[in-house]
């Protein structure tokens, strides 16, 4: 493959997410062996239901802003609540059955979650600079 190739399939944002998301499963691997009284059981549900919900939101996002980019910040405004709601559903329904560690679910259920979140303000960061140009 060529460099030009290469660099053009690197600055895709879905390769990007996907890059992203094996980084941050690496480091849960790492950390649940080096440090495992920092990782939940219930990790990896985290980490998936996460990785869905930020491809669903990503997906939905593209496609809203492909029939109304005039309404790009209300778009990335919705994706962001839409994402919240859906996180406090998911904790609500697996912390309802009284789990074990309950501060440390959510806490590294929130940590992922602001991984994400970054990621995500810096793809519309990155989006933003082409318009504004």
């Amino acid at each position: 493959m060529r460099k030009s190739a290469k660099m053009k399939l690197l600055r895709n944002i879905h390769v990007q997410f996907f890059l992203f998301s094996a980084l941050i499963a690496g480091l849960i691997g790492i950390l649940g062996v080096i440090f495992p009284q920092l990782i939940h059981e219930k990790i990896w549900n985290i980490y998936f239901f996460i990785l869905i919900l930020s491809l669903a939101i990503s997906i939905m996002s593209g496609s809203l802003l492909k029939s109304f980019s005039e309404n790009f910040f209300n778009i990335m405004v919705l994706g962001t609540v839409l994402r919240f709601i859906a996180s406090l559903v998911f904790i609500t329904i697996l912390v309802l059955p009284e789990i074990e560690n309950i501060i440390l679910f959510i806490g590294d259920f929130f940590t992922i979650f602001l991984f994400y979140l970054t990621f995500d303000i810096y793809a519309f960061l990155s989006t933003l600079r082409p318009i504004s140009k």
